[in-house]
């Protein structure tokens, strides 16, 4: 058994703020739950999109870099984001996605359900999955009606060159299991493979490898997502899982304080950074559930910088 339990969040970048958070808020129907910036480049937004509390499982956040040039969605990266939606939704997704500035590319079955593979206005894959047993409640502050509600992740595809070596960190690290395989041709005629791994009755628990000939390595910028991030109960559960990490050869970072979780770091064979994120101490550390998302909250180190911050990040319209 792993101390892991399906993802904690999933973090991107983007080009301009603004039009960030209207997709994700006023498009896709999400809350803003944490308005910060970055620990590393405190003169860029960290925004955080989420059900009505933060919980884990339900978290997208974006980097916002001003001016950012458009990235390569490829290996080495998270290709999809899987969003959980209500049976008979996807129609609903397809046109109001459609008609925001995103793309529905196709909708299709995979592994038994119905899905509908999108972009965001800046090329991010996003693959809106109807759930049947998803009882999460969903974030209904804004104009998307509960009948199409996003009730959170059901999971990510990662782009690889091959199985092995991420598969293992997955079912030998992470407690997943490999639950099944699905094949097709490309336009070109080589073999496409979709591989999934589980953490059965887990919500936010799949992870599927896509391998594909055609896909190009992956780069890094707007549009791409930085990385994806596990969900462990508490910063006991998260040391455990950082020992076996280093006990597989793997280079990982000691726990790091993220104020919202504890974090640690590593990097895939293929490139892919992973991180492991605590429940603990949560988003409601420091504003109400209440008013979530609603102040500039900085980070203790960056608090001397509000002044400055606050002149020159730029002004958000709910």
């Amino acid at each position: 058994m792993s101390d892991i339990v399906g993802l904690h969040h999933v973090t991107a970048i983007s080009g301009d703020a603004q039009a960030n958070h209207d997709f994700y808020v006023k498009v896709l129907g999400q809350r803003m739950v944490k308005k910060t910036v970055n620990f590393d480049a405190p003169d860029v937004y960290h925004l955080y999109y989420a059900d009505g509390e933060g919980t884990p499982g339900t978290v997208m956040t974006f980097f916002p870099f001003p001016n950012a040039k458009r990235g390569r969605v490829g290996r080495g990266q998270v290709v999809f984001t899987h969003y959980a939606v209500p049976v008979g939704s996807l129609d609903y997704w397809a046109e109001r996605i459609a008609a925001h500035g995103g793309k529905a590319v196709a909708k299709h079955d995979a592994f038994g359900a119905a899905r509908l593979i999108a972009t965001d206005p800046e090329g991010l894959g996003l693959v809106f999955v109807e759930a049947t047993d998803d009882a999460r409640a969903p974030w209904t502050g804004g104009d998307v009606p509960a009948d199409y509600a996003v009730r959170g992740f059901e999971g990510v595809t990662l782009g690889v060159s091959g199985e092995e070596a991420t598969g293992a960190i997955l079912t030998d690290i992470f407690g997943y299991e490999r639950v099944g395989e699905e094949v097709s041709d490309t336009e070109g005629g080589a073999t496409r493979r979709i591989v999934r791994f589980a953490q059965r009755g887990v919500e936010a628990g799949i992870v599927d490898l896509l391998i594909d000939p055609a896909l190009p390595q992956g780069i890094e910028a707007a549009g791409t997502v930085h990385h994806v991030a596990f969900r462990v109960q508490d910063r006991a559960a998260q040391e455990r899982i950082r020992a076996t990490v280093a006990e597989h050869g793997h280079k990982v970072t000691p726990q790091i304080d993220r104020d919202y979780f504890y974090a640690i770091y590593f990097r895939t064979p293929e490139g892919i950074l992973f991180e492991v994120a605590t429940d603990e101490p949560g988003f409601d550390r420091d504003e109400p559930v209440e008013a979530l998302g609603e102040a500039l909250k900085l980070p203790t180190q960056h608090e001397h910088l509000r002044p400055r911050l606050e002149e020159s990040l730029p002004k958000l319209v709910a």
